[in-house]
């Protein structure tokens, strides 16, 4: 039998090898991720794995797909349930981006620490947003609809598979292959000839829209290892003569802990792609879809502590309008020097990251009783804190992998008034819950602490 993370497990890895087929310039990024973090594991030793063993970092993969109607995303919502995979956050990239983004998103990933050690498998997963009258007028509206309504992304018998798995948790070896294959196929790219005028007329609002509405199917988008110095593999890329993006997204290398989530691509390549013409001809064209990203993953943010960064984006924005010489990078830097502190204690003391707790065996020699504080339970050492890795996304930094592979900025009227889409909003859409990501961090913290607690006879959880 195939238990969920099980398949998962094996999902990723066909799921990679098709992507890597399909895109072997993914596969030259996986190779070089996987060179920068031997030599940073020679480098720094244990310390290289405090946010994840090597072996979790290495296999780790996030997807990114594209969906049309709250239908399929329902359906895409079954498929990864299979896999005991769960929504997480609301992601709204139509306010994140400058360009014209017409999709709102969640991400599908465990939330069990046991299950996210397993295999951390994720896919950012994003939704049309056809009604949103800033993109599209009432006639493109109702023609895209009724091409989203006329199409099936998903066969049957992978639903009827994926709902069994959901169910009683695993499949047998003979579905679990069948599960598996139509699975992948599913995120394939399709050699169904595009209709190139509608192709177009939608291309014109938006690149990213021709991509979802403007086809039969759906696709990985892009694939994402993880890696332990995302500037070295900036730096590598480059020099292999891969063209990445201008910049490498969220907060900026210093001399603190990381936090949150840097990411980066190469730029989204051109693909031979069959089109149909007006008159019926199927002719040769190319098509820049489908790209290759990487991502650095640090420690989770409290509320608290993303406000803050929150706040230091909105102050780089301001400096860098004033001064449009200056170096964006530098000018982050800088304030995040000033403004955060740069250690994983100091983030703790201020409440800014979340850790889990841990009593510090052999304590105390001498008799004594525990302090009643966290910040004196760490200073005196009778407990230690581990980081708890961000697991989710950023929507502006997101956003600015979109938009570093478009071709153009699309149209968009900001005259009109948007529709609103929210957590609750896309919760009823798929029926079942989108997890806030900040509530997952918390309770995992304060399970920690309980069990700290309880270890050391405190009278109440450490603050």
């Amino acid at each position: 039998m195939f238990s969920q993370w099980q398949l998962r497990a094996a999902f990723a890895r066909r799921l990679s090898d098709m992507y890597g087929r399909e895109v072997p310039a993914y596969t030259t990024l996986v190779d070089v991720s996987r060179e920068v973090n031997e030599e940073v594991l020679r480098a720094r030793g244990a310390d290289a794995e405090r946010l994840g063993s090597i072996g979790r970092v290495t296999a780790e993969r996030h997807g990114a797909i594209r969906v049309g109607t709250p239908e399929e995303l329902a359906q895409v919502a079954r498929v990864f349930g299979a896999l005991g995979m769960h929504p997480v956050g609301f992601y709204d990239l139509r306010e994140a981006a400058a360009s014209a983004i017409p999709v709102v998103s969640t991400a599908f990933r465990p939330v069990d620490g046991e299950e996210l050690a397993r295999n951390p498998f994720r896919v950012f997963t994003s939704m049309l947003t056809p009604a949103d009258p800033r993109f599209f007028d009432t006639e493109l509206r109702s023609r895209l609809e009724s091409f989203l309504a006329g199409r099936e992304l998903f066969p049957p018998e992978l639903l009827a598979l994926a709902d069994r798995a959901e169910a009683v948790g695993e499949l047998s070896d003979t579905d679990a292959e069948r599960f598996l294959h139509l699975a992948v196929q599913a995120f394939e790219l399709s050699p169904e000839p595009v209709d190139k005028a509608w192709y177009e007329t939608l291309e014109k609002v938006s690149a990213v829209a021709a991509d979802i509405g403007g086809v039969r199917s759906t696709h990985i988008n892009h694939l994402t290892p993880r890696v332990l110095d995302i500037d070295a593999l900036y730096r590598r890329m480059t020099e292999r003569g891969i063209e990445m993006i201008d910049a490498i997204q969220g907060p900026p290398r210093w001399r603190g802990p990381d936090v949150l989530l840097r990411q980066t691509s190469f730029r989204a390549l051109a693909e031979s792609r069959a089109m149909r013409t007006p008159d019926g001809e199927v002719i040769s064209g190319a098509l820049r879809v489908r790209f290759g990203e990487v991502e650095a993953r640090g420690i989770a943010l409290t509320r608290q502590g993303r406000a803050r960064y929150d706040a230091l984006l909105a102050r780089v924005d301001e400096l860098a309008a004033r001064d449009p010489q200056a170096d964006r990078v530098d000018v982050a830097r800088a304030l995040w020097t000033a403004e955060l502190p740069d250690t994983e204690h100091g983030l703790a003391a201020q409440g800014l990251a979340h850790f889990t707790y841990h009593v510090v065996p052999g304590r105390p020699t001498d008799g004594s009783r525990p302090p009643a504080g966290l910040d004196a339970l760490l200073d005196q050492g009778w407990v230690r804190a581990e980081p708890i890795v961000y697991e989710d996304f950023l929507p502006r930094s997101a956003a600015g992998i979109f938009q570093s592979n478009l071709s153009d900025e699309g149209s968009r009227d900001n005259h009109r008034t948007g529709i609103a889409y929210d957590s609750a909003w896309l919760s009823g859409a798929i029926g079942r819950e989108v997890l806030d990501p900040f509530d997952l961090y918390e309770e995992q913290q304060n399970r920690s602490l309980s069990q700290v607690t309880r270890e050391l006879a405190l009278d109440g959880l450490p603050g």
